[in-house]
């Protein structure tokens, strides 16, 4: 059974997404399933995590949507631009020093 996600992942959802965006463009549920293949089913980001980060980001400008009708369905597929480029480039220095930094803690060899 999976557990649900811990509190200490702010910040994760959105350094997830950019990282994936950054790939191809992909749509919202497309985007919840390829977290769970990307984390090997680590992380689960529901439906109510992806669709506000991503109505975020692209309030932001770190993306931008597009509608494609497939199949008879409207989806919203969503881009990365260059400010999400440098976001995401950003939080994953921030994620490096942290992953570091717990690693330290815990007494793990760092890999950065």
């Amino acid at each position: 059974m999976a557990r649900s996600n811990p509190p200490f992942m702010s910040g994760v959802p959105e350094l997830l997404l950019l990282k994936l965006l950054d790939g191809r463009e992909m749509y919202g549920y497309e985007l919840v399933k390829a977290v769970r293949a990307a984390t090997g089913e680590a992380i689960a980001l529901g439906e109510g995590v992806v669709y506000p980060a991503l109505h975020a980001l692209e309030r932001g400008g770190a993306l931008r949507s597009r509608r494609r009708s497939v199949a008879g369905r409207t989806r919203v597929y969503y881009t990365l631009t260059a400010r999400g480029r440098r976001r995401l480039a950003g939080l994953a220095d921030d994620w490096q020093r942290i992953q570091g930094g717990v690693a330290a803690a815990l007494g793990e060899p760092s890999h950065v």
